[in-house]
């Protein structure tokens, strides 16, 4: 495949917030869908946009975007559907990964906004999921074709990660039950009082537009040989106390050097974006995973998605 890089938009007259949104009116909701999908990720540079015009643009890059999912863990609430980035360790890199791809439903486009830029580092890395599939091994690629199975357990109470209660926002057991029976998770409830939830997801989904299969999973971030807290607390908890952890389809352990052989094809992959403040990033969420290197400063990039 020939090198890729998200297509770089500047501005050609004054600038500023306003002449970006008037090439946005320009082009039309049509051709602005038809330049994504072409070229996967958009960087708008120059343009000078602020916590005050964010919105503007916004209303016409992210369609439908009011409402689309709860706040993630990591992400403090600006507005209802903006989110800043936040509990970020600076010296720990974000390995690339499709939002929400560990769900049932998962936002199409995703906007990323450039407050504060860091003083150095910071980037963020977008890695083509056709590229990362294509590189990895066939055989690999044969032993995830069923799927991934995303485990969590959840404490009643006391204990790593989060309670049942505070998951599901309620102390009802029947409350959990029925919602978990809806979604088609399978759950048992355990002796100390939590509960272990597993459903099964794509390790390659199909994309709606182009028709290319892609790498969409989130294997290397909730296994315990993926960067995180992970690791340390396989070595004192055992495999069905973690808070969160990740298997083949069929139950059977994801070894370190498969999520070694993913990590390495995805950095091989991977393509960094730097950040000037007032930067904006439109990026095909299916197409295209994202992560962020680590950083020195204070790093403010605001957040928000679309179906």
């Amino acid at each position: 495949m020939e090198p890729w890089t998200p297509l770089d938009i500047d501005p050609e007259g004054v600038g500023g917030p306003e002449e970006l949104i008037e090439r946005l009116d320009a082009m039309g909701p049509e051709t602005l869908s038809r330049l994504l999908t072409e070229e996967k990720a958009l960087v708008f540079r120059g343009f000078d946009i602020t916590s005050g015009t964010l919105d503007d643009v916004l209303d016409r890059i992210l369609p439908n975007r009011s409402g689309l999912a709860p706040r993630p863990a990591t992400h403090e609430r600006n507005t209802d559907d903006v989110w800043t980035v936040s509990r970020e360790q600076p010296h720990i890199a974000v390995r690339p990964y499709n939002e929400m791809s560990c769900t049932h439903a998962w936002p199409s486009r995703i906007a990323l906004f450039c407050h504060t830029a860091p003083a150095s580092g910071g980037a963020t890395t977008v890695v083509d999921g056709a590229r990362w599939l294509a590189s990895l091994a066939v055989d690999l690629r044969q032993r995830f074709s069923p799927g991934v199975r995303y485990v969590r357990y959840l404490h009643d109470g006391s204990g790593p990660g989060a309670s049942w209660q505070d998951a599901f926002a309620t102390t009802c057991r029947e409350e959990v039950e029925v919602f978990l029976d809806g979604t088609g998770t399978e759950w048992h409830w355990t002796p100390d009082g939590g509960i272990h939830v597993s459903w099964v997801r794509p390790s390659v989904v199909t994309h709606a537009v182009t028709g290319t299969d892609v790498w969409f999973n989130q294997v290397h971030r909730w296994h315990p040989a993926g960067c995180g807290p992970g690791e340390a607390l396989s070595r004192v908890l055992s495999v069905d106390r973690l808070p969160w952890n990740v298997t083949f389809a069929d139950g059977s352990p994801i070894s370190r050097d498969e999520v070694n052989q993913i990590c390495e094809s995805g950095a091989v992959a991977a393509v960094d974006v730097p950040w000037d403040r007032g930067d904006l990033l439109l990026l095909d969420n299916v197409a295209l995973a994202h992560g962020r290197r680590p950083f020195t400063g204070t790093r403010r990039v605001r957040v928000a998605m679309s179906d």
